[in-house]
């Protein structure tokens, strides 16, 4: 598969687009949850300008191993609006078991991530670019993943 990196000048790009998207809706988050590690930056930026509480979850599904650490009854329990952020949202599995998780929950949560893959399994609420890894299968490789 073709590699192609990121930039930060993409990355701040792609959160102005999500952020005029959150703002144009009628969606204000009490909450931001990040999944752990690909949401965490661009999470802890949207936390500062939204002026939210940021809270972190671990979830990974790549290369078809399935390990999860949350319970996001702990952290949703008092927020009813929740914006769950995510880098990528690729095949849609995370946010796949994030929902069904969620679905026993009376809060109204939102999905987010800075690329969105228009074959993925999962339909998000905000995201920063629309991608079809069917028509051009590339692997992103975010800043945080290559700074060394």
């Amino acid at each position: 598969m073709k590699k192609r990196l990121y930039s930060y000048d993409e990355l701040k790009i792609d959160l102005k687009t999500i952020i005029n998207k959150i703002k144009y809706s009628t969606f204000e988050p009490e909450l931001i949850l990040s999944i752990n590690r690909g949401g965490c930056i661009p999470g802890v930026y949207l936390s500062h300008f939204l002026k939210v509480p940021h809270e972190l979850i671990s979830i990974q599904f790549r290369d078809g191993n399935g390990q999860n650490d949350f319970d996001l009854n702990k952290h949703v329990e008092n927020k009813k609006r929740v914006l769950v952020v995510d880098d990528i949202n690729d095949t849609g599995k995370t946010f796949g078991e994030i929902k069904k998780t969620i679905q026993h929950t009376d809060c109204n949560v939102k999905f987010c991530a800075l690329l969105d893959n228009s074959e993925s399994s999962q339909k998000i609420d905000f995201y920063g670019k629309s991608i079809n890894k069917f028509v051009e299968p590339i692997w992103y490789i975010f800043p945080w993943e290559n700074w060394w």
